[in-house]
């Protein structure tokens, strides 16, 4: 503070002396002032506290100007830029020159007022002057080292900022007007471009660019009145014919900015630029850009394309244009806007230019840049796509010659068509009959795969294009392309060898597929197209392959809501001939059975169709996938795929089976019951080689809720056998009550148990992938874990059970016997027993007393456990005597009496 209370006492003595004095000692006493001040600036770190700095900022850039003029005054070109530089640039130590230059610097970067003083000196000026010798006369040197030395880039520094600082301001860019040299720099830009002074093309962009920002009326008419782009433009035609396309760019970017800058202002420079062909300048430029790198001219060739879209907007009058509506439209669209955003397009010629380089140029960083600025124009208003596509209707002539256009132009291309149906939720129906006449024809199977992709998409938006692509015979041209394929299908049987056309066209394969989906779902309509046309055989030959699969299967799915039976002779064929191998396959059938007989309509079909007897059939091939170690086709498949192949087998029968008397009674009548037992206990986890062993006495009886606990949450090693045997036991307890048709257990659950620990159970044997990965260490799963069977806290004997089909218990009790393994009596008779106690507590209420009766459970459990119900000593024996008890004194069965 102290410092800055003396200069300012040295300056007002200054100005007090400076009246009386010469210009010479006048000129020596601020000089000698300067370095004091900036030391002081520098000490401070910026902190001015000096009350008479706009005068000072006056003074020192009213002598920086007259230095500037007396360096240049009488000086052939070349030798006024040498001595400007010499001037300016710190040679030796308090060089005047350099030392007034840094203050200016300084004070133009404090406040507005001060910037004004700076402007009024007449500076601004006299660095234009100085910044047309720099740039247009570079000088004769082997290299520009000279100019980029470190003293020579400080000086260009501070140069450059003191005029972008005084050019940010209209009364800076009127006080260029006096001269000449501005509209003679922009000219320079235009025609010089290759000869200037490479160090100084940057510099003079971005200062010109500044002065575009800040154009005034007057401003404007000056450049008007010494046609300054009229000239420029001229200019640049010769340049675009010689230059590199990065280097026109750069040059006209520099022009235009003024073009588009001054539009709010005036339309003068405008119109001129019009008037002297500038768009077919742009045209000739940003063609010659084809072939550019990605980075190459870029960000030029970006900033004229980003100017070329803004002027579309530049216009005096509003586009009057009058386009037919054709319907049907989307619920939700609305063409009356009645308010302008004021960004409409009114300049058509403008946007000629986009349209022009799309269709002339099969550059893909050209075309995607195009693509891009239409995008933009829909986004400003959404009026703009009606009054584009009624007048010059690029999307709909794109649409005729995109298949020329490299593969990710043809992505973003169909993107923007995508768009029109999402984002401004209007249907074109001339674009769309154009995508499927290119799908049709199907020139590029890529460009035929990206439009299919596109239309899906729009199907999967609105249930109208069902109607849509049905009534434009869209749906029908599927339909004969896909028979097509389905012949060729069947011929090769796979015996054809993969390659690059042969992916596309299976992506294309299952694409249409896809798509035929989408317009039968939910559309009985299109379903009984699909049906008429006699599709129904040929979409059956895509099953096998899984790239097809799913989308197959949503067209049979929709097939069923005509006709039942024909969706479950084809499924249920499709699963009886499926091989041991093709285990995916049988999965995602019976994921699709499942959702169909969601419908209790689907029952009747299921059983006629001889469902039941099919299911069955899939337990019985896999005789031995679950024994350990696994043999065979088995060994290629993991023991959680065969579990869930078995899960969702049960699945289908008890959904079957819900609330359905009918197949209730066929299913029992038919003795399937026994057969499920016969083929569970043929799987490899149960024991088929013997009779019930030698009865050992328990050291510890644990309950099957414990059971689970200890096989799936605690540290104790557990069998393989035994844990598979426990999964297939809770399968039926939850068929038994009903309710396992509705879990979605390995569908849903599996991301949550991945996060468990990965350790192994039992060493070599936990090496098989198990339905879900459990922790550790004695930790507990979350509760969703036991979905299957329930918290294992809460005691099963406990809880009240509604039995829906007795049969499920009979099947384990005939499965209690095989609950053994060699090496494990205990463990086994162990878990024999918790089973049998399990059974106990599901007979507890009356009415599931009745139903067991009426199921044959007493019959089952003197034929499948006499021994163990017969011999005292058995430790099943009083739990087994106190089920048939309870059963007993419901009813007794004429057979079990015999």
């Amino acid at each position: 503070t102290l410092l800055w209370e003396t200069l300012a006492k040295q300056f007002v003595e200054y100005e007090q002396v400076a009246p009386f004095l010469i210009p010479e000692d006048q000129q020596r006493r601020l000089l000698d002032f300067l370095p004091l001040f900036l030391q002081a600036w520098e000490q401070s770190a910026g902190l001015v506290v000096f009350p008479n700095i706009q005068l000072l900022a006056g003074e020192v850039s009213k002598l920086l100007t007259k230095e500037i003029k007396r360096n240049l005054n009488g000086k052939p070109a070349e030798e006024a830029r040498l001595a400007l530089e010499q001037f300016l640039q710190q040679k030796v130590e308090a060089e005047d020159g350099h030392l007034l230059l840094k203050s200016v610097y300084l004070l133009s970067r404090t406040d507005l007022r001060t910037m004004w003083n700076i402007i009024g000196s007449g500076l601004p000026a006299a660095l234009m002057q100085c910044l047309y010798l720099f740039f247009t006369f570079p000088l004769k040197k082997t290299s520009d080292d000279g100019e980029t030395s470190e003293d020579g880039a400080q000086t260009q520094e501070m140069l450059v900022e003191i005029m972008l600082n005084m050019y940010r301001e209209e009364q800076g860019v009127e006080e260029l007007l006096a001269a000449d040299k501005l509209q003679s720099l922009i000219i320079a830009t235009a025609s010089l471009w290759d000869q200037c002074s490479h160090s100084w093309k940057v510099p003079t962009g971005c200062v010109l660019r500044t002065i575009s920002k800040a154009q005034t009326k007057n401003s404007i008419v000056y450049l008007q009145a010494v046609d300054c782009i009229k000239i420029a433009v001229q200019n640049l035609f010769k340049l675009a014919d010689t230059l590199p396309a990065s280097d026109v760019c750069e040059a006209a970017s520099i022009v235009l900015c003024f073009v588009k800058d001054s539009y709010p202002v005036s339309s003068a420079l405008l119109v001129e630029f019009e008037s002297n062909d500038g768009y077919q300048l742009l045209l000739k430029i940003l063609l010659r850009c084809e072939g550019l790198q990605q980075n190459e001219g870029d960000p030029y060739l970006d900033e004229i394309l980003d100017m070329l879209t803004c002027l579309t907007t530049c216009g005096k009058t509003e586009l009057k244009v009058s386009g037919n509506i054709v319907h049907p439209q989307l619920p939700h669209f609305n063409f009356e806007w009645t308010q302008s955003s004021g960004m409409t397009v009114k300049n058509l010629q403008a946007f000629q230019v986009l349209q022009s380089i799309f269709q002339r140029s099969n550059d893909e960083h050209l075309c995607g840049r195009i693509l891009a600025a239409i995008g933009t124009i829909w986004a400003w208003d959404r009026a703009n796509f009606f009054l584009l596509e009624w007048t010059l209707q690029p999307i709909s002539q794109f649409t005729d010659i995109i298949h020329f256009k490299p593969h990710p132009v043809q992505v973003q291309f169909f993107r923007l068509v995508e768009s029109i149906v999402l984002d401004l939720s209007y249907v074109p129906h001339e674009i769309l009959k154009k995508v499927q006449y290119l799908i049709k024809e199907n020139i590029v199977p890529f460009c035929t795969l990206t439009a299919l992709q596109c239309l899906l998409s729009m199907t999967q938006k609105d249930l109208l294009f069902s109607d849509i692509f049905r009534d434009s015979g869209f749906l029908g041209l599927l339909l004969a392309l896909l028979r097509k394929q389905a012949k060729i299908l069947r011929k090769s049987a796979g015996t054809q060898l993969p390659g690059p056309e042969e992916g596309t066209e299976k992506e294309l394969n299952a694409v249409m597929l896809k798509m035929v989906a989408a317009l039968t779902v939910r559309s009985v309509r299109n379903t009984v197209v699909l049906k008429d046309y006699g599709m129904v055989p040929y979409i059956k030959i895509f099953l096998d392959d899984e790239c097809y699969r799913s989308a197959t299967l949503s067209i049979l799915e929709q097939l069923s809501v005509i006709n039942y039976e024909e969706y479950m002779s084809i499924i249920i064929g499709a699963l009886c001939s499926s091989t041991q191998g093709e285990l995916s396959l049988k999965l995602d059938l019976l994921k699709s059975l499942l959702r169909i007989l969601e419908s209790p309509k689907s029952h009747s079909a299921f059983r006629i169709c001889s469902g039941f007897n099919g299911l069955l059939s899939l337990l019985s091939d896999m005789e031995g996938a679950l024994q350990d170690p696994p043999s065979g086709l088995w060994t290629a498949f993991g023991q959680n795929c065969i579990l869930e192949l078995v899960f969702y087998t049960l699945q289908g029968i008890t959904a079957a089976l819900h609330l359905d008397p009918v197949n209730s009674s066929f299913f029992q009548r038919s003795g399937l019951f026994e057969k499920m037992a016969e083929d569970l206990g043929s799987l490899g986890c149960f024991w088929t080689q013997g009779e019930w062993q030698i009865p050992l006495s328990l050291e510890k009886k644990r309950t099957f809720a414990e059971f689970l606990d200890a096989a799936f949450c605690s540290s104790e090693p557990f069998p393989l056998w035994l844990k598979n045997c426990i999964w297939i036991l809770n399968f039926l307890d939850h068929m038994a009550k009903g309710t396992l048709h509705q879990e979605s257990y390995f569908k849903e659950r599996k991301a949550e148990m991945e996060k468990a620990s990965t350790d192994d159970q039992e060493g070599p044997q936990g090496q098989e992938e198990h339905p879900v990965v459990f922790k550790r260490a004695g930790n507990k799963l979350p509760a969703s874990a036991y979905r299957l069977w329930g918290n294992p806290e809460e005691k099963l004997e406990m809880r009240a059970c509604t039995i829906v089909h007795p049969g499920a218990v009979c099947v384990m009790v005939r499965l209690l016997p095989k609950l053994y393994k060699e090496g494990h009596a205990q463990l086994s008779q162990e878990i024999q027993c918790a089973v049998v106690d399990h059974i106990q507590s599901l007979v507890k209420s009356e009415k599931s007393r009745q139903v067991m009766c009426e199921s044959g459970l007493l019959s089952t459990i003197i034929t499948s456990c006499q021994d163990a119900f017969c011999n005292e000593s058995h430790p099943l024996h009083l739990s087994l005597t106190r089920v048939f008890e309870k059963l007993a004194s419901q009813a007794i069965e004429p057979d079990v009496l015999r």
